[in-house]
C-alpha cells in the first residue's frame, strides 16, 4: 500500500523581547559563579505586570460578587435562590479568570524557590483567593436561618462544587522558577551554542532542535516554532523534554561526548526540575506528545 508522504513543517521564528537575558553560563555570576541565574527582560516584567493587575482586578470582583451575595442575597426573605446560584458561578468564573491570567504572568516571570514563602504565595495565590472568594459565604449559605434544608444543600453543594473547579485552576503543581529557567538555558546554550528551542503550538514541553520526531508530527498549523527558552515558556510550554539527551544524539546531531561534556557542566540533580514519568519511562525512539 502506497504510504502518504508528510508535509515539511514550516518552522516560525518567535519574535523575542530584545536582550532577552538568561544569563546562564557557567562562570557568569559575581557571588555564584558556577550557579547560573536568570533574569527576566524588562518587557517581558512589564507583561507580567500587567497581567497581574487584570488577575488582581477579576478577583476584586470576585470578592465584591461575594460580598453582594453576602450582605444581600442572603439576606433577603425568602432567598431568591436563582440569584444565589448565578453569584455563585460568576464568582467562581472570576476566580478562574484571574487565575489563569496569574499563571501566564508567573511563566513571564517566575520567582525563585530560594525564597520560599513567596514562590509558595505567588504561585498559589488563585487558590488562595479562591478559597477566601467561597469559604465565607459557604459557611454563611449552611448557617443561614431564611433557608431550609433542603435550599441549604443546593446552594452548599453547589457552592463547594465551583470551589473545587475554581481552586483547582488556582493551584499551580508544575510552577516554574528562575532556577528552572536557567538550567534549561544552560543547557541549551552549552549543547548548540545559542538559545533557541523548538515547540508546537499543542505540545507541552520543548526541544533542542527542529529534528526531532515530536515537533514533526501532523498539527493543525503545521508548524515548528522557535524561540528562547523564556519565549517557550511564555507560550505555554512547561520545560525542556525530559530526553533532551536521546533526541540530541540521535536525532540533532550531537555526539556522546558533546552532551556529557553538557551534563558534566550542569547544576546538580537536585535543581533540576521534576521530570513526568511518561518521560522517563520513554524507549529512545518514543514520539511522546511534545
Amino acid at each position: 500500500m502506497a504510504q502518504r508522504s508528510r508535509k515539511k513543517k514550516e518552522v516560525v521564528r518567535v519574535e523575542s523581547a530584545p536582550k532577552a537575558r538568561a544569563d546562564a553560563a557557567s562562570g557568569g555570576g559575581s557571588d555564584a559563579p558556577d550557579e547560573p541565574t536568570w533574569t527576566p527582560t524588562p518587557e517581558a516584567r512589564k507583561q507580567a505586570t500587567r497581567l497581574r493587575l487584570f488577575a488582581a482586578g477579576l478577583w476584586a470582583l470576585a470578592i465584591a460578587g461575594e460580598a453582594f451575595a453576602i450582605f444581600w442575597v442572603l439576606r433577603q426573605d425568602p432567598v431568591a435562590m436563582v440569584l444565589l446560584i448565578v453569584m455563585i458561578v460568576v464568582i467562581g468564573a472570576l476566580a478562574i479568570g484571574g487565575s489563569l491570567l496569574w499563571k501566564k504572568a508567573n511563566r513571564l516571570d517566575p520567582a525563585s524557590r530560594k525564597d520560599t514563602v513567596r514562590f509558595f504565595v505567588q504561585n498559589q495565590l488563585g487558590a488562595i483567593i479562591t478559597v477566601i472568594a467561597f469559604l465565607p459565604l459557604i459557611v454563611l449559605i449552611l448557617t443561614n436561618k431564611d433557608m431550609d434544608g433542603k435550599q441549604k444543600g443546593i446552594a452548599g453543594g453547589v457552592a463547594v462544587v465551583v470551589l473545587g473547579i475554581a481552586a483547582w485552576f488556582g493551584m499551580d503543581l508544575d510552577a516554574p522558577s528562575t532556577e528552572q529557567y536557567a538550567e534549561e538555558t544552560n543547557i541549551v546554550e552549552q549543547l548548540t551554542g545559542e538559545n533557541l528551542v523548538y515547540w508546537t503550538r499543542s505540545g507541552s514541553v520543548f526541544h533542542v532542535c527542529a529534528d526531532v520526531p515530536d515537533v514533526n508530527r501532523e498539527s493543525q498549523d503545521g508548524r515548528i516554532y522557535e524561540g528562547t527558552v523564556a519565549d517557550a515558556h511564555a507560550a505555554g510550554k512547561s520545560r525542556l523534554v525530559s530526553y533532551w539527551q536521546r533526541e540530541a544524539l540521535n536525532y540533532c546531531g550531537y555526539t556522546q561526548e558533546q552532551i556529557d561534556a553538557v551534563e558534566a557542566g550542569t547544576a546538580p540533580a537536585e535543581d533540576i526540575p521534576t521530570e513526568d514519568a511518561a518521560d522517563e519511562t520513554a524507549p529512545a525512539d518514543a514520539t511522546a506528545t511534545p
